[in-house]
């Protein structure tokens, strides 16, 4: 709080957030009936101020929440509003309405200065360049967020239309007279009895001052404006104090009609610049929620020989990996060590580590912990003795011929469905891994599969769309239509795994340049050879002795989950059905090579799933 009466929520310091609430949640139930959200009318002043303002700034939000302690808040450009898996939780809905200075694709953001209404998720449900009109509706006048100068907002709900109304104009100007979004929502399925009211904000490595001006707040009634006069400036020392008038409709209903709310109580009962430091580290929300799984980087620095090269197990293009031993355990552990400009940064890191720690299951890795200090990102994993299955399958010629039988192949392609069967279907919360492929599937001791590696995985509640608009994966393994949607859903995974299936029945990569032309892309190729009606050729000529019926069965498997259509692709439920004999995979259609889904559109279903999940599956009339 400045001198003046300026609340500044956060200032342009890096990787901060900023929470700022009324102390007391409010009502929002209408007198007349309980069961609906009250009319209500905010208006606010605020200012973002960047450091860089070529370089743009992250915004922030005006919030209605169910608690001022909300859990599993990131920095960045997420306006420090709860991330997709906490704000799945009853515990912490909200509505938001954005003021980004940022363009985040991933959050389906349409540009970078705009206004949106974001409701218990950071994708915005509508959105709109900021823009005020004028009396002539068919004109408007665009400003930026990230001036530096003061900006009014008028957010106003009417609970006889459900009717949410979003207005924004340069601090001075009359109301305008159109809002800048209209918005038809029934708040009654969004906000609870009582809810907390508020601003949160964020920084990350684009960072900008953050600035509340004034506030006023009006429950029972629309109208609610403040005096302009007395909202203080930046450089101004004005200062007006608060009142609260008890209306007659509400056992608590309130009326802030003042410059500056922050002056009603003591700034102190405000969640207010929620940063905890230890050391030199800031401590985030999500490494508050999972501190009893944080490892001290004294531990791991000892455990691995000081990440010497003779415990190194295994590198990428996300840093490297080193065996230890934790000393006051005894426990053999993975230490997977972050490169500071690797692919995976802080978001990836903290999505692996929030995916993990709730999954348990035979074919997941099992994660241990983490550790942060500055720029060391740090994932302690189970230590599993035989590597990653492409390491078995292509580095060692004479490894491979001795350990991976088909039996053995059998049993790891059977594990890794499992787990991904657990992961889309069977834990709380839906996850999409994103990247299944064998140097993601470490091998323990009795060669059974481990899945690992979520950086990219995200997760959903059950019944939701996924939103990722991201292309990420691994080429030769991503779904086609990926490039056009950039949509991970589960049958994304699915392509991966029919990819994964494929390189362990063929014992090749799914690209290969040296190939010739015909043979360069696995997938192509056997799908090819099915056509010509010698699937069985594309079976690795290392082996010796495998099972012809299981063979021919993981084949034409692997072509069913990489079917170019993803709705033609079997469910992980299925395909483990498939693969513990429990039902009968129908024949390849001979038109598996078609990528127009309205050529094979008049299909029976025949992937009906018998054990009463849903699956979208449909098969070719020709079989």
């Amino acid at each position: 709080m400045r001198p003046n009466g300026i609340l500044t929520l956060i200032n342009d310091s890096p990787k901060i957030l900023g929470h700022a609430f009324y102390p007391s949640p409010l009502p929002f139930k209408s007198s007349k009936n309980k069961s609906i959200v009250a009319t209500f009318s905010t208006t606010f002043v605020f200012s973002i101020v960047p450091k860089y303002p070529e370089l743009g700034a992250q915004g922030f939000a005006f919030v209605l929440i169910s608690t001022n302690k909300p859990k599993g808040c990131l920095m960045n450009q997420y306006l420090g509003l709860p991330n997709v898996t906490s704000s799945l939780e009853f515990s912490t809905r909200f509505l938001a309405i954005e003021f980004d200075g940022i363009q985040n694709l991933d959050l389906h953001d349409m540009n970078d200065n705009h206004v949106g209404i974001d409701i218990s998720s950071l994708i915005s449900n509508i959105s709109r360049p900021v823009a005020y009109y004028l009396s002539d509706h068919s004109k408007n006048i665009s400003f930026s967020l990230k001036s530096g100068k003061p900006i009014q907002a008028w957010v106003d709900y009417n609970e006889g239309e459900m009717l949410m109304n979003v207005t924004v104009s340069p601090f001075g100007m009359p109301k305008p007279y159109f809002p800048l979004i209209s918005f038809p929502i029934d708040l009654s399925l969004v906000l609870n009895d009582y809810m907390y009211a508020g601003f949160s904000a964020s920084n990350g490595l684009l960072v900008a001052e953050h600035n509340i001006h004034g506030w006023g707040f009006k429950i029972g009634e629309a109208g609610q404006e403040l005096d302009k006069s007395a909202v203080p400036l930046i450089g101004s020392s004005t200062s007006t104090s608060s009142k609260v008038v008890h209306k007659k409709d509400f056992a608590v209903g309130i009326t802030l009609t003042s410059a500056t709310l922050f002056i009603l109580t003591v700034i102190g009962a405000f969640h207010v610049l929620r940063r905890l430091r230890n050391g030199d580290e800031i401590l985030e929300d999500w490494e508050l929620e999972f501190a009893s799984h944080k490892f001290k980087y004294s531990e791991l620095h000892s455990a691995t020989g000081k990440f010497g090269d003779s415990n190194l197990i295994g590198y990428g293009g996300f840093g490297k990996v080193y065996r230890g031993v934790i000393a006051s355990t005894g426990l053999e552990v993975a230490v997977k060590r972050v490169a500071p400009d690797s692919r995976q940064g802080i978001r990836e890191f903290v999505s692996e580590i929030t995916s993990m720690a709730q999954l348990k299951h035979r074919n997941l890795v099992q994660l241990h912990g983490w550790c942060r200090k500055k720029d060391e990102l740090l994932i302690v994993y189970n230590y599993v003795p035989n590597g990653s299955l492409d390491k078995l399958l292509f580095e060692n010629e004479h490894q491979k011929k001795k350990l991976l039988t088909w039996d053995q192949r059998y049993t790891i392609i059977t594990g890794v469905a499992q787990g991904l069967l657990y992961l889309h279907e069977e834990c709380e919360l839906q996850v999409v891994h994103r990247d299944v492929k064998p140097s993601n599937v470490l091998i323990d001791e009795d060669l059974q599969p481990k899945l690992g590696d979520f950086g990219l995985a995200r997760t959903y509640e059950h019944g939701i769309n996924p939103q990722t608009t991201n292309v990420v994966g691994t080429l030769g393994y991503m779904a086609p239509e990926l490039t056009k949607t950039g949509k991970a859903r589960t049958s994304t995974d699915v392509y991966g795994y029919g990819i994964l299936i494929l390189e362990v029945a063929c014992g090749r990569k799914p690209i290969e340049p040296q190939k010739n032309p015909e043979e360069l892309v696995l997938v192509d190729w056997v799908r090819e050879l099915h056509h010509q009606g010698k699937i069985s050729r594309a079976i690795d000529p290392s082996l010796d002795e495998y099972d012809k019926d299981e063979a021919r069965l993981v084949l034409s498997l692997g072509l069913f989950c990489a079917h170019p259509n993803p709705d033609y692709r079997p469910s992980m439920r299925r395909i483990v059905q498939f693969l513990l004999g429990e039902t009968s995979l129908p024949p390849l259609p001979p038109d598996i090579h078609c990528e127009d889904p309205t050529a094979i559109r008049k299909c029976p279903n025949n992937f009906a799933d018998d054990s009463g999940s849903s699956s979208s599956m449909v098969s070719s009339s020709k079989y």
